[in-house]
């Protein structure tokens, strides 16, 4: 298989999506931060100094999404049409985030996805960091993708 963001010289390059079909396209993403006991407690119970980590969180994934293109340079702009993230709490001190976006277009969604589970993540850490350092933030990956040329994919 081709790499699609390379030329035939090698140099880096933005795919033409001129004379791709517009389709309704969803893509799913997931990861995990995990922490100390504590750090879960202090989020699930709202006692975090700096606000209602998880709500400030929801609004950085989504705010991420809408700049993707803005970070991932090959990646187009897009209007996305929808974009929900949730977060599930599961002890002893594990988050897991999911992000769900929508586009009509050209282009897929995966990557404002990742991005918006990812810095939902990163929003997390900056949050609890005064507490607990030790955080780890990983298994970021695409679920599901619908809509465009390559079908529909489930992991």
């Amino acid at each position: 298989m081709d790499l699609t963001h390379f030329d035939e010289d090698g140099r880096a390059r933005m795919v033409d999506v001129s004379d791709k079909a517009e389709t309704a396209r969803i893509a799913i993403a997931r990861g995990k931060i995990t922490m100390k006991h504590e750090t879960f407690e202090r989020i699930r119970s709202g006692l975090i100094a700096k606000g209602d980590v998880l709500a400030v969180a929801q609004v950085a994934g989504i705010m991420a999404a809408k700049q993707t293109s803005q970070i991932i340079p090959m990646c187009h702009p897009l209007m996305i049409t929808g974009a929900k993230l949730s977060f599930n709490l599961v002890e002893p001190g594990e988050v897991y985030i999911e992000a769900i976006l929508k586009v009509n277009g050209k282009t897929g969604i995966e990557m404002e996805a990742l991005t918006a589970v990812s810095v939902a993540a990163l929003t997390i850490y900056d949050m609890c960091k005064a507490i607990d350092r030790s955080m780890t933030i990983g298994d970021i990956y695409l679920v599901e993708k619908s809509g465009g040329k390559s079908g529909h994919f489930v992991r």
